[in-house]
């Protein structure tokens, strides 16, 4: 039987946990191969080692998406290991919820720079690689904060560099067409994934994410799964006349605001 994503070649940002190494897992469980990227070496590892411990369906690039070189280099190793790229999953992200008057010049090139910058240029360089394969797809992960303002998780620069991720999708989209090139994004609100942890402990987690349940219409947060389902349909053939679409994967929330 025929999977999805057979003889397709992916490449997944912040593929070393979370959404990502979801999404990583998902398209090698439909028949396709993956390049996960990520900071994290050791972390990449452990990816890997989970999704297929064979390695022949996985490779790992320990590298910064903030640097405009690491887009080429991950084109070349997915290219040499697999035979070309057809899918970015465009996910590598940063998040904490910062005061407007207190975020410095540090703290917003952060942002722009793995958010906005990285992917812009992970994209520039997986559509080069894409044409000559005869079309592929891009699928951003955006968030919700783009387009709404949440008074307990203050968040103006993350929020700022996203709303650049969703225009950047409805440019591209446009440009690329003609390549058959897709591109598209999900706007989730709140999923619950290990960033949580890189700015509060695990007992603050176990704490605070249970109040943000009844944030969501639906009367829970997001798990990885949840976005994944809807980052393999636009992925896939099935979305094959979708394109420059930025669907809110998020329970509910912007339909209740």
């Amino acid at each position: 039987m025929s999977k999805t994503f057979e003889n397709k070649v992916a490449i997944v940002t912040g593929g070393g946990s979370g959404i990502g190494l979801e999404a990583a897992r998902r398209f090698v469980t439909e028949g396709g191969s993956v390049l996960i990227v990520g900071r994290d070496a050791e972390k990449l590892s452990r990816a890997q080692n989970e999704i297929d411990a064979s390695g022949a369906k996985v490779a790992t690039l320990a590298a910064d998406v903030s640097d405009v070189a690491t887009g080429k280099r991950a084109v070349d190793l997915a290219t040499e290991r697999f035979g070309g790229v057809d899918v970015l999953f465009n996910n590598a992200g940063i998040f904490k919820p910062t005061s407007f008057l207190d975020h410095t010049e540090e703290d917003f090139d952060s942002y722009l720079g793995t958010i906005l910058k990285g992917k812009y240029f992970m994209a520039q360089a997986a559509a080069t690689a894409m044409q000559q394969r005869g079309g592929g797809a891009i699928i951003q992960t955006g968030s919700m904060w783009a387009e709404r303002a949440v008074t307990a998780t203050p968040s103006s620069a993350y929020s700022a560099a996203n709303a650049g991720v969703h225009a950047m999708v409805r440019n591209l989209a446009v440009e690329l067409a003609p390549s058959k090139i897709r591109v598209n994004a999900v706007a989730p609100a709140v999923v619950e994934t290990p960033v949580y942890g890189t700015f509060m402990s695990e007992d603050q987690v176990k704490e605070v994410l249970p109040t943000f349940n009844d944030f969501h219409p639906l009367g829970r947060n997001g798990q990885p799964r949840d976005v994944v389902s809807a980052l393999m349909f636009l992925a896939s053939d099935e979305a094959d006349w979708i394109t420059g679409a930025v669907l809110p994967v998020d329970g509910g929330v912007m339909a209740s605001r």
